[in-house]
């Protein structure tokens, strides 16, 4: 096998298994990925249309319409019109959906930050360091 498709396949197994204990870090959240992530890009990109919320996370308008229907049924997100075409509207976070989410954010860095301190040596930290620079060049768009 050849280096980068070793690689691909470790950071591939490696993304999966951090996201796994990420997500059991802040099990207090019965929240699907997809709603998480929703949540996550109404708190940092502000109010949003399905089709721009679907077209983000590579879904169908009709599956994003569905996950933001359920997380307005919990109070997390509420409808607002666009004030630029009446005929749509945009999804925004709730104060209880901007607790739910940066609580749940807590937990998760808590626990990486933890994990980080307790398992790795100063040099480690440092070599960890560097190579988010090459993962955030792999991800470039």
């Amino acid at each position: 096998m050849k280096r980068a498709e070793l690689l691909a396949n470790e950071l591939r197994e490696l993304s999966g298994e951090l996201t796994r204990r990420l997500r059991a870090a802040s099990s207090g959240e019965a929240l699907s990925m997809t709603q998480t992530s929703v949540l996550a890009r109404l708190f940092k990109g502000g109010p949003a249309t399905i089709a721009d919320l679907a077209r983000a996370e590579h879904i169908k308008p009709q599956s994003m319409g569905v996950t933001v229907a359920s997380l307005e049924a919990d109070g997390l997100v509420e409808r607002t019109a666009d004030p630029d075409d009446a005929r749509r509207w945009n999804a925004s976070l709730t104060d209880k959906g901007k607790q739910h989410f940066l609580a749940g954010r807590a937990a998760r860095q808590a626990w990486l930050s933890r994990a980080i301190v307790d398992r790795l040596d100063d040099t480690e930290q440092r070599q960890l360091l560097e190579a988010t620079v090459l993962l955030k060049k792999v991800l470039a768009r």
